[in-house]
């Protein structure tokens, strides 16, 4: 009876809510940022852009995403991520329908740049949400729900972009998709609130949010935070699995397009299935690492037993680059993409499991950083084997072998996902 009583029925769902406007921010983020992957073969041949000119409107984006990480986290946590997570969207939707004015090399690198500043936000302010609304054991969950977010939006962007292009220009496949955002700032604003502000939340949904230990109430200086080897870990695992998932975003339509001769009119589906199974992977990595703990594992070997499932998952993409046809080849991007959002949902995750809600935002966004420079590397790298070689090979055998690496130092660094003490 204890358990009718206590339930989740009783305590209410508005945390979910939350989560769903997290959800729906990441989609659109990453709609923004697929657009140009998608029209890359066609306006790589219009205006004229060499491979490596394309790894370098490519590191445009990173560049200012690892600049924006170095501060908005810190701003988040000092401002709150209602008025952040606002600014954030605006500047990212303007920058995004910005693309349409561009006509050359420099004038898609400065869209991309802006870009990129915009969407540095999104992850850093919804992973500090997750932390402030859900309690532990559900925190992988809920970040892999709004994480999934980031499949939709690329199977989405696959789906409308072509259509739009071919119908009415490319120019206005950037300005209809940018124009998304600014629907979200609506719902954003009307429905968030922290949960101790928020009017609509029932008492015992509350109560449950906030039943893990309380934090640290001590200031936490941004440059202390280094000195701790679990935000290393955390960094140095985002700076080597990040860059591969740029790498999909952006070199899979050209990939398609080249070995297997996929245009606009017939790239969607491969795409739409390859992000559909990413979807199942955020999902489904998430839920793993919170159904074991909910089943009394400990924190730290659920994290890192799901995460270890997701990086053996990894290692078959090596042989892509060797699909003899196009639905062998969208089946191993398709359980890459799968356990790389298994992965990255876990992963984000352990923040909160070794640090107070506090300092969250500084740390993914640390992370964030360390994951965008990793992406910096990769774009120009990619534009410079591709330009010499036109080879895939040596780029998908990176993509499958860091991930066990990556889980390997990250173990070392923090080998129990200690709570670090402030």
């Amino acid at each position: 009876m204890a358990e009718t009583t206590e339930g989740p029925v009783k305590r209410g769902y508005y945390r979910w809510t939350i989560c769903a406007l997290l959800f729906f921010a990441t989609t659109i983020n990453y709609i923004d940022r697929q657009v140009l992957g998608i029209l890359a073969p066609d306006l790589q041949r219009e205006i004229g852009w060499s491979e490596i000119d394309y790894g370098y409107i490519v590191t445009a984006f990173q560049a200012a995403y690892a600049l924006g990480m170095v501060v908005v986290g810190r701003l988040l946590d000092k401002f709150g991520t209602k008025l952040g997570f606002t600014i954030a969207i605006t500047v990212w939707s303007i920058a995004a329908m910005g693309h349409a004015l561009a006509r050359s090399v420099f004038g898609f690198a400065l869209a991309r740049f802006l870009l990129g500043l915009g969407e540095s936000a999104n992850f850093p302010a919804s992973i500090k949400t997750v932390a402030e609304w859900f309690p532990k054991k559900e925190r992988a969950l809920a970040t892999g729900i709004f994480n999934a977010g980031s499949n939709v939006g690329a199977i989405l962007a696959p789906m409308a972009v072509p259509w739009i292009a071919l119908t009415y220009g490319w120019q206005w496949a950037f300005i209809a998709t940018g124009a998304i955002g600014f629907f979200w700032i609506i719902f954003w604003v009307m429905l968030y609130e922290k949960p101790e502000q928020q009017k609509r939340l029932k008492q015992e949904e509350l109560s449950y949010i906030q039943s893990d230990p309380p934090d640290t109430q001590v200031k936490i200086p941004w440059m202390s935070l280094l000195k701790h080897k679990q935000v290393w870990a955390f960094a140095v695992a985002k700076f080597m699995t990040d860059p591969i998932w740029w790498f999909y975003l952006y070199w899979v339509p050209k990939y398609l397009n080249s070995t297997y001769g996929l245009t606009l009119n017939t790239i969607g589906p491969p795409l739409i299935i390859i992000y559909l199974l990413a979807d199942v992977g955020s999902v489904g990595g998430g839920w793993l690492s919170s159904s074991l703990i909910k089943r009394g594992w400990s924190v730290n070997k659920g994290r890192k037993t799901a995460m270890l499932v997701c990086a053996i998952c990894v290692v078959p993409i090596v042989l892509a680059s060797q699909a003899s046809e196009l639905w062998m080849a969208v089946a191993l991007l398709g359980l890459a993409t799968a356990a790389h959002q298994g992965w990255s949902a876990n992963l984000f995750t352990t923040t909160s499991d070794m640090f107070p809600r506090k300092a969250i935002g500084s740390i993914v966004g640390l992370g964030g950083m360390a994951g965008a420079i990793g992406g910096m590397l990769i774009a120009t790298l990619a534009g410079f084997i591709l330009q010499l070689t036109g080879s895939y090979v040596v780029l998908f055998a990176i993509c499958g072998s860091v991930y066990l690496l990556a889980l390997f130092i990250f173990n070392r660094l923090a080998p129990q996902l200690e709570q670090v003490q402030f």
